[in-house]
């Protein structure tokens, strides 16, 4: 059974810990078989991506920390095999600097990066999420932690269809 998520993060400003929306989607066998998504209180109030996400710090000041929020996915996650994510060391980047901030582990699960899947499965260019999800038929509202994540998840099932393996 080979289960993997895809995730994805949205930040606040330029800070990797600065996450403030998480979504994942947890596939098995092929399938997506849960979705997760949480708004995140960062650690500061300062927004610079406002325009990019939507979110401010009205949206997620009454939000649970990556703290809290990351106790209850690690949970969902075990037994994952890999996290797949558009542009991975983002959200590698993102993931590792909020653990750290907060002194939790930093998860040694390896990550897939979709963009390099789209240029070798289908040599997409150029590769950006809404640009593959427009190749592989992807409903996708870019930005929006939840969709985004689902978008990978579906863009490495394309991939494994294909012939690919992790």
């Amino acid at each position: 059974m080979t289960r993997f998520a895809a995730i994805d993060f949205e930040t606040a400003n330029y800070n990797r810990n600065s996450a403030c929306a998480i979504g994942v989607s947890i596939v098995e066998n092929g399938r997506i078989v849960d979705s997760i998504e949480s708004l995140i209180c960062p650690p500061e109030t300062w927004f610079q991506f406002t325009y990019v996400h939507g979110l401010a710090w009205e949206d997620v000041c009454d939000a649970p920390t990556f703290e809290e929020v990351w106790k209850d996915l690690r949970k969902e996650l075990r037994g994952t095999k890999f996290f797949a994510a558009h542009n991975a060391p983002f959200d590698r980047g993102v993931l590792a600097a909020c653990c750290e901030y907060y002194d939790l582990a930093v998860p040694r699960t390896k990550f897939v990066c979709t963009v390099s899947l789209a240029r070798q499965c289908w040599s997409v260019y150029p590769t950006k999420l809404p640009d593959v999800c427009e190749k592989l038929r992807i409903n996708l509202k870019h930005h929006d932690a939840a969709s985004d994540a689902e978008a990978c998840a579906r863009i490495v099932i394309a991939a494994q269809k294909s012939g690919w393996k992790p």
